[in-house]
């Protein structure tokens, strides 16, 4: 069994975000996609390669990321689950754009799904309660966005959700690094990227020792201080997604093989490339292989076997 621990359905950027969910035929609408030359060479960069992409590419990658974005139907994610060889994998809302409701219809179509739910930062209502019904239904996890939903992870919001989540003893998986989902206008008013800097993990995660937290990508181009500032916390677990091997290598040996896990960000990015990946920090070690690419996952979801 193979468990894709990040992956998206449907359009995160968008309100109404599920309508997508069921289109037919999406294909990438974008002749240079530079995302795909990095998952060519397994991801591995150097610090000038890390700065060109930050500081003088970054449009060209939004906008690659944003076309893939658009593949992101129920259709695509089977053929990509079956070309992976992938049997389930964790949907993640992003609200107001997606919901918990959009992933739990969708996984009454196909039951590879395992859906997470979210919080919903632009309107007032009673979180707790809602929270509770989404696990009743069977949300496995809790997502934010702190860069997409414009809230903090420190903020007064985020820690009453934590908080009310917490004791349903299931993980939230908050996007981890800086990055940046809009261009024209919208990339400075409908996001902050400054708010996937690794110092508001560090302090959710700190303040809230009895949940378990899931750094999404490890940091991406953060990851060493990823690895500095939650290395030493025992409650923080990390996907794989877009990160190289000898990164892979290195977040086993900081965070322990129990506190990693498969994920790749799926469409947004390539599952056989983060698994290619995945597989060479392994080297060979099928006991390594089997935590990272499904038991964690298993235990970390409390799912059936």
């Amino acid at each position: 069994m193979i468990i894709d621990m990040h992956i998206h359905l449907g359009d995160i950027l968008y309100p109404g975000g599920g309508e997508q969910i069921y289109e037919k035929g999406a294909r990438k609408k974008i002749l240079v996609d530079l995302v795909s030359i990095s998952e060519a060479v397994q991801f591995k960069t150097n610090p000038f390669m890390e700065w060109l992409m930050n500081n003088v590419l970054e449009d060209q990658i939004t906008k690659a990321c944003r076309a893939r974005n658009k593949m992101a139907t129920l259709e695509n994610m089977r053929c990509s689950m079956d070309e992976a060889g992938v049997s389930k994998n964790v949907c993640l809302p992003i609200a107001p754009n997606l919901l918990f409701e959009d992933l739990l219809k969708a996984a009454e179509v196909d039951a590879g799904i395992i859906p997470f739910t979210t919080v919903d930062f632009t309107k007032d209502y009673d979180v707790e309660a809602a929270l509770s019904r989404d696990v009743e239904k069977g949300a496995k996890g809790l997502k934010l966005h702190p860069i997409i939903q414009k809230e903090p992870l420190t903020s007064k919001k985020t820690y009453e959700a934590v908080e009310a989540f917490a004791r349903f003893n299931l993980p939230v998986l908050f996007h981890c690094g800086i990055q940046s989902y809009y261009i024209g206008k919208e990339k400075f008013t409908v996001q902050d990227p400054s708010y996937g800097e690794l110092h508001y993990a560090r302090k959710l995660v700190t303040d809230f020792p009895n949940v378990s937290f899931i750094a999404g990508h490890s940091g991406l181009f953060q990851c060493e201080d990823t690895m500095k500032l939650l290395g030493s916390c025992k409650n923080v677990y990390v996907d794989t997604s877009f990160q190289a091997p000898e990164r892979v290598k290195k977040l086993i040996s900081v965070f322990g093989p129990e506190k990693v896990m498969y994920g790749s960000d799926w469409p947004w990015g390539s599952r056989t490339a983060v698994m290619a990946a995945t597989s060479e920090a392994c080297n060979g070690d099928k006991s390594l292989e089997k935590l990272i690419f499904s038991e964690n996952a298993q235990q970390l979801l409390r799912l059936e076997v």
